[in-house]
């Protein structure tokens, strides 16, 4: 099974299709759900089962055995947004929690950062890990994506 976090957003409807027309099937769509405009991005799409993202971490420390891998497109994405903490819960630790489990699992586990990392773009557009944590994001959108980024390496 490949679980897809964020599958019903826009980007991660669409790795869920991809994955589909590749033949997978057994695809855990993981994301909150509460909006029904989103949800219409999954429709006709094979999946083994949806779950909300609140109760994934702890599904998957108990059936990490029948997870081989973990997309991990989801992330609070509203650049408008000025709580940081929001970011920090959802795009900073929501992702150290499943990096840890699929770390410890041996579950590759694919993650996308952000664009909003590179602020004004004054260092380049590099992925070279040594600009990595010099890069300055202009909002907190983008700082928790850049905090995620600098933990991992």
């Amino acid at each position: 099974m490949i679980a897809v976090t964020g599958a019903a957003g826009f980007i991660g409807s669409c790795m869920v299709k991809r994955l589909n027309d590749a033949g997978y099937q057994d695809v855990l769509a993981v994301d909150d759900f509460s909006r029904p405009d989103k949800n219409r991005n999954l429709e006709e799409k094979q999946l083994w089962g949806q779950m909300h993202r609140l109760n994934f971490v702890r599904w998957l420390e108990r059936n990490h055995t029948d997870v081989d891998a973990v997309i991990h497109l989801g992330a609070r994405t509203d650049t408008t947004e000025q709580s940081i903490e929001i970011f920090n819960e959802l795009n900073l630790e929501y992702s150290r929690a499943l990096w840890m489990l699929c770390a410890g699992f041996d579950i590759p586990f694919l993650y996308a950062s952000s664009a909003a990392t590179y602020g004004l773009g004054e260092l380049g557009y590099s992925d070279n890990h040594a600009t990595i944590p010099q890069l300055r994001p202009l909002n907190p959108y983008g700082q928790s994506k850049q905090d995620f980024d600098v933990w991992v390496l």
